[in-house]
């Protein structure tokens, strides 16, 4: 743990928004592996940027090449890579941006931390369940990683020999197998207005 650090206070939230004329929030996208969070989260954030809503996506793998290039897939470095994207996600969202976070995050404690850091923040946080069957996950699998995970040559696969905990009050829940990217995306623009989160 730090010690000798002091938090440096400058503009509060509230006074942010008003000159930014823009709220941040953090989207939680969370699923199997080619579930479609990277797809839908992609698609999201282009709609927002084209009305002139400030957003950014933090991705599963595009995070490992850098801030957490140094973690595993192990359920300790699994723990580890959530929590630091809640806390980037915390910044973005008070800086008022829609931060879109695209992970796998298997377990629902996980996720519960990161709800409670933004709750705790007065920023809101929404739980994106992407859900797919597994046996169509398996069949899109389109960087071939549950075919490597069925011939052992990847530990520690969510959905194959790691759990996956799927989220129990969402306040999105969509089913990728089912609805079209622009439906998904469409029903999330729909929650983010009903909620006052963007205008």
């Amino acid at each position: 743990m730090a010690t000798n650090i002091t938090w440096h206070h400058n503009l509060t939230h509230d006074e942010r928004k008003e000159l930014v004329k823009q709220n941040g929030a953090t989207l939680w996208f969370t699923g199997l592996s080619a579930s479609g969070k990277s797809t839908v989260a992609c698609a999201l954030e282009q709609k927002l940027l084209q009305e002139g809503i400030q957003s950014y996506r933090l991705d599963g793998d595009n995070v490992r090449f850098g801030l957490n290039k140094d973690l595993g897939f192990s359920e300790k470095d699994r723990n580890e890579n959530i929590r630091r994207i809640s806390e980037v996600s915390k910044l973005f969202a008070d800086s008022c941006v829609i931060s879109l976070t695209s992970f796998i995050s298997p377990y629902r404690a996980d996720r519960d931390a990161a709800r409670k850091l933004h709750e705790e923040a007065n920023l809101p946080f929404v739980e994106v369940f992407v859900d797919v069957p597994l046996a169509v996950a398996e069949q899109r699998d389109p960087k071939g990683l549950y075919k490597k995970a069925r011939e052992g040559l990847i530990k520690n696969f969510t959905g194959i020999d790691d759990p996956y905990e799927a989220p129990e009050h969402p306040e999105i829940h969509l089913n990728t197998h089912e609805q079209s990217v622009e439906e998904c995306v469409s029903t999330i623009v729909a929650y983010l207005k009903q909620k006052q989160i963007v205008a």
